[in-house]
């Protein structure tokens, strides 16, 4: 190599470091100016649609444990049963069943604290949203001598929680009836807690949730996602109906709350004591439920706790 060449080699590098650096910098300019034009919008947006919905009229509510819980009854005479709603539902979640329970039963359902228009009240462990439970059965007096005791049936996120009250306190109840879920964790957990903590933070997150609630099409393609493509297409009242639990004030700082890789539920060796309990057990499930796995990886998981299970 030309001497002449060899001595441009020091020049050259740093004429490259010096073109990489420049780059570099702008790039950084151009990143920084995205996130304030991406957090003006989100913060103009927030403040946009700051206005919080009203709870519906006519609500009724009741002290269980330390807590407002809002909840709705029907029906005379018969056994009790308490309708224990999943994760992002509400006392609406169970119109269609209601009906045909209360002929013979008397009906009760609540919102889970969190969910709905119950207080929202930290921590969102499964012990607490027991301890409302069972708050709930001595509210409405439904745990007194004399009386048939309550069953208590727990769809998806409710399973976990009536199977968490029925092994504090298995003399308060009658049985037990898991709907499309089983009680234990999520498989595989939540996402982890430092990305949780990074990534869902505010105005983007609030800005997300509230573009979401404020889309028709979108909520209908989760709540055609949860049914397995089954459900009657959900009209537009229908969805404000779904989505107003979460427009209204305090909604959103719950929700925060509750965000993270520790979903409530109960862990598997606790769960398995529910085979020598003395209250009564059913699990119902089928061919389209996923939530946590396939209807056959339902059936597996609860044999092991409950035993055999017997397709209907």
């Amino acid at each position: 190599m030309p001497r002449s060449a060899r001595s441009l080699e020091p020049s050259d590098k740093l004429e490259f470091v010096k073109r990489l650096v420049r780059v570099l910098r702008r790039i950084f300019v151009v990143l920084v100016v995205i996130w304030l034009v991406i957090t003006g919008a989100s913060l103009t947006y927030n403040f946009a649609t700051r206005e919080r919905a009203e709870p519906p009229p006519g609500l009724r509510f009741v002290q269980t444990a330390d807590l407002q819980t809002r909840y709705d009854a029907w029906g005379t005479t018969g056994t009790p049963i308490v309708l224990v709603h999943g994760a992002a539902e509400a006392v609406e979640s169970w119109s269609a069943l209601v009906p045909l329970l209360a002929k013979t039963h008397r009906v009760y359902a609540y919102d889970i604290t969190g969910y709905g228009y119950s207080e929202r009240k930290a921590p969102y462990t499964i012990e607490h949203l027991a301890a409302q439970l069972l708050g709930f059965l001595d509210a409405m007096k439904l745990t007194g001598p004399g009386q048939p005791k309550p069953v208590l049936v727990g769809h998806s996120l409710g399973a976990g929680v009536v199977a968490e009250a029925a092994l504090e306190q298995p003399a308060k109840i009658g049985g037990i009836m898991f709907l499309d879920g089983d009680g234990l964790p999520i498989p595989g957990g939540g996402p982890p807690r430092a990305v949780v903590s990074t990534l869902i933070v505010d105005p983007y997150r609030t800005s997300a949730l509230r573009l979401v609630l404020g889309s028709d099409s979108l909520i209908r393609k989760i709540y055609q996602e949860v049914c397995a493509g089954q459900c009657a297409p959900l009209t537009h009242d229908e969805v404000q109906v779904w989505t107003r639990p979460f427009r209204v004030a305090g909604a959103e700082q719950g929700l925060w709350q509750m965000v993270g890789p520790d979903f409530p539920a109960v862990q598997p060796d606790r769960l398995a004591l529910l085979k020598n309990s003395p209250v009564a057990r059913a699990v119902l499930f089928g061919a389209l439920d996923n939530q946590g796995g396939s209807a056959e990886q339902t059936a597996a998981k609860c044999s092991i706790v409950y035993g055999a299970l017997r397709s209907l």
